[in-house]
């Protein structure tokens, strides 16, 4: 079986651009912040859309492309949602979680309350296909996890890049938001992100980030 390729589009930059733009995309990504106090500012759906058209660009094994994205923005939806982590949450704060991880979380001044699901204006639910297709041949797919971590990854740079904080929310067990949002059975909830402008006055812990010795090791 053959398949059609085409030309690479690659425009070489010279190596002190290359130093230049990676300088500044990391001092752009650096301050990023995980934001649990969002304003309930309208964000014009497009920015978002645009954010998810840069997420399925991801690499994905054998290029299956195993994500759905679920953009929430009805109040009634998201009232359900919130409701339903809640519900999870302070099962897991009371008694799933270890002593270890609530000793980590401590200073992050967590809980099981989970305002900024209803305060933020869009909510985007990522699901992890199994397989893709429609029964009886489904297709299989293959490093699904990565892939849509990838995905994921991409997502959140390009909303902070366009001007939005975003929360990673992943309340476990996260089946209820298959079943709000009308999901198949083929698809796993992978996060909740809340997105949005900071609240006015909002506050982050003050955190530090490892150095690149301690990141990277070259041989």
């Amino acid at each position: 079986m053959e398949h059609r390729f085409v030309p690479l589009v690659f425009r070489e930059v010279p190596p002190e651009e290359m130093a230049k733009r990676a300088r500044e995309f990391y001092e752009e990504l650096s301050r990023r912040r995980t934001v649990r106090e969002f304003s309930e500012r309208a964000v014009p759906r497009e920015i978002v859309e645009w954010a998810v058209r840069t997420a399925g660009t991801a690499p994905s094994g054998a290029h299956k492309q195993p994500w759905t994205f679920v953009l929430v923005g009805d109040p009634a939806v998201k009232a359900k949602i919130r409701q339903a982590a809640e519900t999870e949450e302070k099962e897991s704060y009371a008694r799933r979680m270890p002593a270890s991880w609530l000793a980590d979380l401590e200073p992050l001044g967590t809980d099981w309350r989970k305002p900024f699901l209803t305060t933020c204006p869009w909510l985007l639910a990522v699901f992890a296909q199994t397989v893709g297709g429609s029964a009886p041949t489904p297709s299989k797919h293959y490093y699904v996890q990565e892939s849509v971590g990838i995905a994921v990854g991409i997502l959140i740079a390009a909303l902070h890049h366009a001007g939005l904080a975003t929360l990673t929310h992943t309340p476990s067990p996260m089946g209820f938001l298959r079943e709000i949002l009308g999901r198949p059975a083929s698809e796993r909830p992978y996060v909740l992100l809340a997105l949005g402008y900071p609240a006015e006055g909002c506050r982050v812990p003050d955190l530090g980030r490892k150095t690149l010795g301690e990141i990277l090791s070259v041989v």
